[in-house]
C-alpha cells in the first residue's frame, strides 16, 4: 500500500469512532425534514449542498418557524462560521495544495474530520501526503451523514405526524452540550443564550432571537475569558 492509500485509511479508521452519535442525528435530521414538510428531494440536498448537520437543523427550525431569509441565512452563516476558524489552524499544513485539493477539502471539513485530522496534521509533519488523512476523515463523515439522512427520510415518511418528533431537534443540541457542563462558565454562558432567546422569542421581530442570543453568549464568554487571563 503506497502513502497515499495508507494515509487515507488512517484518516477512515481515526474518525469511525466518530460516527456513532453522527448516525443517529442523521436520521433525526431527516425524519424531521419529512415531520416538516420539507419533501424528500430537499431534504437530501440540504445534507449534500450544506453538509453542516447543526446548520441544517437550524435551518429547518427557522424555516418551519416563518422566520425571514435574511434571519436563515444568517443563522446558518453564524452556526457555520467556526469553520473559519477550522481553516485557519489547518492552513499552516494545507497552505501548499493547489486550490482545487483546498476547494475539496474544505467541503469535507467538519468537526470530527478537523478534529482527528488535526492532531494527525501535529504528529506527521514530514508526510507529504497528509492531506489525504483529511480526505479520508472527511467523505467518511460525509457517506454516513448521507446514508443516515436518507434512512431517516425514510422513516420520516411513514412515521406518523402526531408523534411530534420535532421535540428532538432540542434533544440533539441538549446531547451536544452535554460535555460542557463540566465547566461553571459554560452553564453561565449556556444560560445566558437560554435566557436571551426565551425572552426574546416573541419579543424580537423577524425571529432573530437566535442571533441576539448567540451574540450576548459571545459577549458573556468574552468577558469571562478576560476576567480569567487577568487573574492569572
Amino acid at each position: 500500500m503506497n502513502n497515499k492509500l495508507k494515509t487515507l485509511a488512517k484518516g477512515i479508521f481515526d474518525v469511525s469512532p466518530l460516527m456513532i452519535p453522527v448516525f443517529p442525528f442523521g436520521i433525526i435530521y431527516g425524519v424531521i425534514g419529512m415531520e416538516l414538510g420539507i419533501g424528500p428531494y430537499m431534504t437530501l440536498g440540504l445534507s449534500i449542498i450544506i453538509f453542516g448537520g447543526a446548520s441544517q437543523i437550524v435551518l429547518l427550525q427557522l424555516f418551519s418557524g416563518g422566520a425571514s431569509s435574511l434571519v436563515i441565512f444568517s443563522s446558518v452563516g453564524a452556526v457555520n462560521s467556526r469553520h473559519l476558524l477550522y481553516g485557519a489552524v489547518l492552513s499552516e499544513h494545507l497552505s501548499t495544495l493547489k486550490l482545487t485539493w483546498k476547494i475539496i477539502l474544505s467541503y469535507v471539513m467538519v468537526d470530527q474530520a478537523f478534529a482527528v485530522s488535526n492532531t494527525y496534521f501535529k504528529n506527521n509533519r514530514k508526510n507529504e501526503n497528509k492531506h489525504f488523512h483529511l480526505l479520508g476523515a472527511g467523505f467518511t463523515c460525509w457517506t454516513i451523514w448521507q446514508i443516515s439522512t436518507i434512512l431517516g427520510i425514510v422513516l420520516g415518511s411513514v412515521v406518523p405526524e402526531e408523534l411530534g418528533l420535532s421535540f428532538t431537534i432540542s434533544l440533539t443540541f441538549l446531547a451536544l452540550l452535554i460535555n460542557d457542563f463540566r465547566k461553571f462558565k459554560n452553564i453561565i454562558v449556556m444560560s445566558v443564550s437560554g435566557i436571551v432567546a426565551t425572552i426574546g422569542f416573541n419579543s424580537i421581530p423577524f425571529k432573530a432571537y437566535i442571533i441576539v442570543a448567540a451574540l450576548s453568549a459571545l459577549a458573556v464568554a468574552a468577558l469571562l475569558t478576560l476576567m480569567n487571563s487577568k487573574e492569572k
